[in-house]
């Protein structure tokens, strides 16, 4: 398992409304390119998102599923994405105090191709994908945090 992590300067319930919100999904997450529908029930767990993952037009038709939630504290995905693969990746939110939060993000591959690799080397591809996607989450949970 690959993991990185990032301060937020914001609550875990702020930050998790980002989380909640499936239709920010392609904002935050490296690669995620179009959302094409999201579960009306979005993140209980089973909901899914369905999105693009790519450039156009070469991009793959992708579905991120929650496997388990707690709000304002954690959020469990598998991204599917073949025919890459899937991956397990798990948001967890620790509170730092005076409204600042530590988002762990942790990611393996669970099934396809991908599942052969190393972690070493999976991990050469996962951690700078995954630092950039908490630097998005970050810029947008500000973001929306000083528009309130």
């Amino acid at each position: 398992m690959t993991e990185v992590s990032r301060v937020i300067d914001a609550s875990p319930d702020d930050v998790f409304a980002v989380l909640a919100d499936g239709w920010s999904y392609a904002g935050w997450v490296v690669g995620s390119s179009h959302i094409r529908d999201v579960d009306q029930d979005w993140p209980a767990a089973g909901t899914r998102i369905r999105h693009s993952v790519g450039p156009w037009p070469l991009h793959i038709q992708d579905v991120s599923v929650v496997t388990a939630v707690e709000p304002g504290v954690s959020l469990t995905l598998e991204a599917q994405g073949w025919p890459l693969g899937s991956a397990a990746i798990e948001l967890t939110l620790v509170p730092q105090g005076a409204g600042k939060t530590m988002v762990r993000m942790a990611e393996h591959i669970v099934g396809g191709p991908g599942k052969v690799l190393p972690t070493a080397l999976q991990a050469l591809v996962v951690k700078p994908r995954n630092r950039e996607a908490l630097a998005r989450l970050a810029d947008i949970v500000v973001g929306r945090r000083t528009r309130k």
